[in-house]
């Protein structure tokens, strides 16, 4: 069987776009082993994982996203981005702002074009964040997780935890000379006290509106980008006393605003998303 993708990328996290309204890929084949067919940057396509634009009975549109090694994740900022644009752009949707099916819930981005109508930015209402660590979920004695000691490998890290539909432990570091990503990364998210695994943000903080990124992502590995993760990164950093409710997260990918809405409890994130190519794959 023969389908078309569009690739696309989100300050370097990079999708496998896959219009599956039909159903006719997921019939033919698993969307968990279809993630990781295509995502192999040495065999295939290549990708941070797969988007699948899919039908909503209650919704605009459904969003499913399965990572490179075929885990299903709740949501991804970045993601949300480029489905979006690419909703938009194709004609999907004619509207601007419209609701989003996740596996974290409603999601509402809005796009934002310039005079000619071409796509500027897309700003996501991911959502309020949840802090309590039953529900992240974080094994704790505590209600919340700020700044709480976690034993990792023969480290102590100080963790604040937040989950924007997906698990985040925020990790303040003064510097990155000494970080071991994929070693500190990986022994993070497969932590015994966090039960669904979780992603893992290592921030420098540079004043109380700019924020450093580095990200070890569930079931990705390395990235460039996590929209999420610079969402709960924002919330941590808040709620510890170490930001504003707004600044801008530098990740290697590029940056993105975040803007904690304290009226609303919701969390607003913008940036840009980009196509890199389109074309047909045998699967």
């Amino acid at each position: 069987m023969e389908i078309e993708f569009t690739k696309m990328e989100g300050l370097g996290n990079d999708f496998i776009l896959i219009d599956d309204r039909a159903g006719k890929t997921g019939s033919y084949r698993p969307y968990p082993e279809l993630a990781q067919t295509l995502c192999s940057r040495h065999f295939n396509i290549g990708a941070d994982g797969i988007i699948l634009i899919l039908n909503a009975k209650d919704h605009d549109i459904k969003f499913r996203i399965y990572n490179s090694d075929g885990s299903e994740a709740e949501m991804c900022g970045n993601g949300m981005r480029c489905f979006a644009k690419l909703l938009f752009e194709k004609k999907i949707i004619s509207k601007k702002k419209f609701r989003v099916d996740t596996k974290a819930g409603t999601v509402i981005p809005e796009i934002i074009t310039d005079d000619e109508g071409r796509v500027l930015f897309v700003r996501v209402d991911m959502g309020e964040p949840i802090l309590l660590c039953r529900d992240i979920p974080f094994d704790s004695p505590n209600e919340k997780a700020l700044d709480e000691p976690l034993t990792a490998g023969d480290r102590e890290y100080r963790v604040t935890t937040v989950s924007m539909g997906n698990p985040h432990a925020v990790i303040f570091v003064d510097t990155y000379e000494t970080l071991d990503l994929e070693a500190e990364g990986r022994a993070i998210e497969t932590h015994a006290r966090f039960p669904q695994k979780t992603n893992v943000e290592f921030i420098q903080v540079l004043n109380r509106n700019e924020l450093n990124m580095k990200v070890w992502e569930r079931g990705a590995g390395i990235t460039l980008a996590c929209g999420t993760g610079a969402c709960a990164v924002l919330v941590a950093a808040h709620l510890t006393g170490r930001t504003e409710e707004k600044a801008l997260i530098h990740l290697p990918g590029g940056d993105l605003e975040i803007h904690w809405d304290k009226t609303t409890n919701h969390v607003f994130k913008t940036g840009q998303a980009n196509l890199v190519f389109e074309g047909r794959v045998k699967i």
